[in-house]
C-alpha cells in the first residue's frame, strides 16, 4: 500500500543562526502539525530526497512559523532545506467535522446537478473570502465557479468522488 502524503507547509528560509526554520504553513492544524514531538517529512521539490524530521519546539512569527528540528542545531545543518516541502503521511490526518473535507477529497470530484446533469469535475478550490468556490472544469466551454454555500452545495459523498448541488439562476 502507497503512502499519501498531504503538503502541511514550505520552508522559506533559516531563522537565527541555531537551526531554526522559517515554515509559511499551508495547513488548517499548525497547532497540531508543528507542536513538540510532532512528525515531519521534508521533501526536495522535485521529489527525489526526503527526510524525516522531529519538532523540538515551534512559534509563530509574522505569518509563517519558526520550528526547530530535533538534531539540527546551527544554520549550517538547515541551511539546504530552504525551498523544501513539508509533509505529513496520510494516517496523521486531522478528523473532521461535518461537512468539512480536506481539499484533496474534493478535487475531482464528479458534480452533478439535482436535476441529474453532469457539469463536471472539480478541478481547483479557491478562497476569495466569505467562502470557498469550487472550480468545475466542463467538457464544452467555460469553468464553472461554485460557491460552497448551503443553497448550492446538496451533498458530497467523497468516498464516491460524487457531489450533488443545486444551481442557482445566473451560475451558469
Amino acid at each position: 500500500m502507497t503512502t499519501e502524503w498531504l503538503n502541511v507547509g514550505k520552508i522559506v528560509n533559516t531563522h537565527g543562526l541555531r537551526g531554526e526554520l522559517k515554515v509559511l504553513s499551508q495547513t488548517d492544524f499548525p497547532d497540531v502539525r508543528f507542536a513538540p514531538g510532532g512528525k515531519l517529512v521534508l521533501w526536495e521539490p522535485e521529489g527525489k530526497e526526503q527526510l524525516s524530521a522531529i519538532v523540538e519546539q515551534s512559534r509563530e512569527h509574522k505569518g509563517s512559523f519558526i520550528v526547530k528540528l530535533k538534531n539540527f542545531d546551527d544554520i549550517n545543518a538547515v541551511e539546504k532545506y530552504k525551498g523544501w516541502n513539508v509533509k505529513v503521511d496520510d494516517s496523521q490526518r486531522v478528523e473532521l467535522a461535518e461537512g468539512e473535507y480536506y481539499y484533496n477529497d474534493i478535487i475531482g470530484c464528479l458534480v452533478v446537478t439535482d436535476e441529474g446533469e453532469e457539469l463536471g469535475t472539480i478541478s481547483e478550490i479557491l478562497r476569495p473570502g466569505a467562502n470557498d468556490v469550487w472550480v468545475v472544469e466542463r467538457a464544452k466551454g467555460k469553468p464553472v465557479l461554485l460557491p460552497v454555500i448551503d443553497q448550492v452545495v446538496l451533498q458530497v459523498d467523497t468516498s464516491r468522488k460524487h457531489v450533488t448541488v443545486h444551481v442557482l439562476e445566473g451560475l451558469i
